[in-house]
């Protein structure tokens, strides 16, 4: 989904000053529309950083606890504007839909919605196209109309429950796609932007394994899809009118090793935004005579941030790194070059180093890392080192800007980053390579990943501390059990440490999708049995361990507590076990479950929670906390 779903985030980029996530923002005609305060606004573009705006909507009359807008889309005249508001408690939304006049009035408001777009109709009619969620999955289209016409109708049901659907809109507004997807296979129905109503047209009926995403440009499709060998993304077109597989033209093949990261379209040209062998490149193609300009980013740069752009001479976007707030760029198509933003230097860039590393696993793989520490450090071996990991799913490790990961290094941290296999930093493979019944070469990766580190002296395993989040728990938690003595201290974010349990329960709103990544041990007993070596609840024994600080959340429907609390108990009690036959020399580690309340799964920009983090890092490994929270006040409101 990196392909197409677009997610803007922008972040104040002034070191030094209060740090904050500015919620979704969108261009449309003249306008840019916008949350201010509690409300949803829109002014004048030229007038979109001064205090002139027009109110559209108080999000206070929703009666929701600190609401924020995720996403926005104006109607193509705009006569309407929806946007899906949410809480940071809770997965659940409202999509509501504003009338816009001069005097601007709630038309209508759909609960649950995940994706949503407008086209128009034949009779100028706006139509939104929405789906609809529940218990974490999302099966059912919808499409409704206002004003005099009103309609709210059910448009497409997907059968299967391993799949899911969501909408993208194409680049040029000529069709909406309907994509239908489950972890390693897709299928996308079109309707035309012109004729809504028309019934949608099959681009391939979906294949076991065959992914693939669609934009349009000139009467032709651009098919980003992993059909044919290498199973690695390449990008296809085929005439509009002729979409099956077998009409498919190869257009533009990747280099092995390559993540595509997001795909833009333009009048006269394709952008490809790739992730090369741990480092980001941009590449750019001239549709009018395929000429492919491939463009190195700065070695600092961790992650893209798109944006969302409707200027056909530009295409811009942002670097980011975890260390780094986000940096904009600019490829202007008439100069074929690259500017990035003038201005105020980050004295990060100066004060720190980034390194690529790698780690040679057991099986002879190299692991890539990425590496983070200041300039002036001395004697590395003796700073403390926070590594992270994640390994699942064919996502990459989070390498957004957190502020509370620059000041750990302005404090003399090293940070690592292990993208291991299970992930997708190099590409559709490098995801296979760690999944089902591979899951364990994720684990191997780890070890090797932590040991080279010790091994090429940076910190040692006293002053080693691990953090995951989500489905990263599953490594983290497994190498806690088969290899605790390169750790100090472990934080895990609602942990996924229970996955026997989780995949042998088929009320659970997320198993039957999930079974293409962790098996299904209800039907098939090698899998079952694979899962038993990894999984972290069932390896728990008496051992040392490292101290242990849990987050969880109270109504997390996608790692539900119960889980968590489980592992926590049986954990407890291995460690109180062990401890008795230690010697009463045994320092025993701490183990916190942190329980907070709330339904969303991890919640990235709670203070609460990083504070909570980062003294527990800090206690565990006996170091002076005063500096570091000093410092993260002038990134965070506390």
């Amino acid at each position: 989904m990196d392909a197409f779903e677009k997610v803007r985030t922008k972040l104040e980029t002034q070191p030094q000053e209060e740090y904050e996530i500015i919620n979704a923002e969108v261009k449309h005609g003249g306008f840019v529309y916008y949350q201010e305060g509690c409300c949803l606004v829109r002014s004048k573009d030229e007038e979109a950083d001064n205090d002139n705006y027009e109110v559209l909507f108080n999000l206070e009359e929703l009666k929701l606890d600190q609401p924020f807008i995720d996403c926005i889309r104006v109607a193509p005249d705009e006569k309407y504007v929806a946007a899906k508001i949410r809480t940071d408690d809770s997965e659940a939304s409202t999509c509501i839909v504003i009338k816009l006049s001069d005097q601007p009035v709630m038309e209508a408001s759909f609960p649950n919605v995940s994706s949503f777009e407008w086209v128009k109709d034949e009779e100028d009619e706006d139509v939104l196209f929405y789906t609809f969620q529940r218990n974490l999955r999302c099966h059912d289209v919808y499409r409704a109309t206002f004003g005099e016409n009103r309609r709210n109708e059910r448009f497409y049901t997907e059968k299967d429950p391993s799949y899911f659907v969501f909408l993208y809109l194409t680049k040029d507004s000529r069709f909406l796609t309907i994509n239908i997807m489950n972890k390693i296979t897709s299928e996308v129905w079109l309707i035309d932007g012109q004729s809504p109503w028309d019934p949608p047209v099959l681009i391939q009926k979906r294949i076991y394994g065959v992914l693939y995403y669609i934009e349009h440009r000139d009467d032709e499709l651009y098919i980003l899809t992993n059909v044919g060998e290498p199973t690695e993304f390449k990008l296809m077109r085929t005439a509009a009118d002729t979409p099956a597989i077998m009409n498919w033209d190869l257009f533009f093949t990747m280099k092995r090793n390559t993540k595509v990261v997001d795909l833009d379209m333009f009048k006269d040209h394709c952008v490809l935004f790739l992730k090369h062998s741990n480092l980001l490149y941009v590449n750019v193609i001239g549709l009018a005579d395929d000429s492919v300009r491939s463009l190195k980013l700065p070695p600092w740069a961790c992650g893209f941030i798109m944006d969302t752009n409707s200027d056909p001479k530009n295409c811009p976007f942002q670097l980011c790194s975890p260390i780094r707030p986000p940096k904009y760029y600019t490829y202007k198509f008439a100069e074929g070059k690259l500017f990035e933003e003038t201005g105020h230097e980050d004295p990060i860039t100066k004060t720190s180093r980034v390194l690529r590393l790698e780690a040679k696993s057991k099986d002879g793989k190299l692991v890539p890392m990425t590496v983070f520490h200041k300039t002036d450090s001395e004697d590395l071996q003796k700073k403390p080192l926070l590594v992270h990991v994640y390994g699942a799913y064919g996502m990459d490790l989070k390498m957004n800007f957190r502020p509370e990961r620059r000041v750990l290094v302005d404090d003399g941290w090293i940070l690592a980053y292990c993208h291991v296999r299970g992930g997708g930093e190099l590409g559709l493979q490098w995801h296979a390579d760690g999944r089902l019944t591979k899951k364990l070469n994720g684990l191997a990766d780890l070890e090797a990943c932590i040991e080279a580190l010790h091994g090429q002296g940076f910190s040692q395993p006293s002053l080693t501390t691990l953090s995951a989040f989500s489905a990263g728990g599953v490594l983290a938690g497994a190498l806690c059990n088969s290899s605790p003595e390169l750790l100090r201290a472990v934080t895990l974010e609602a942990p996924f440490v229970d996955v026997l349990n989780t995949m042998l329960d088929k009320t659970m709103p997320l198993t039957v999708e999930e079974i293409e990544e962790w098996g299904n041990p209800s039907c098939d007993e090698k899998e079952k049995n694979y899962i038993k070596r990894y999984c972290p609840y069932q390896n728990i024994k008496p051992q040392h361990y490292p101290s242990i600080h849990i987050t969880a959340y109270e109504n997390d429907e996608r790692v539900p507590l119960k889980g968590i609390v489980n592992y926590t108990e049986k954990l407890k009690e291995a460690i109180m076990e062990y401890s008795k036959s230690a010697g009463e020399a045994y320092q025993t580690p701490s183990v916190i479950l942190d329980i907070q309340p709330g339904g969303s799964h991890v919640i990235e920009d709670s203070h609460k929670k990083i504070t909570a983090q980062i003294k527990f890092l800090y206690e565990e490994l006996g170091l002076d906390s005063t500096s570091v929270f000093e410092n993260l006040k002038k990134y965070l409101k506390f």
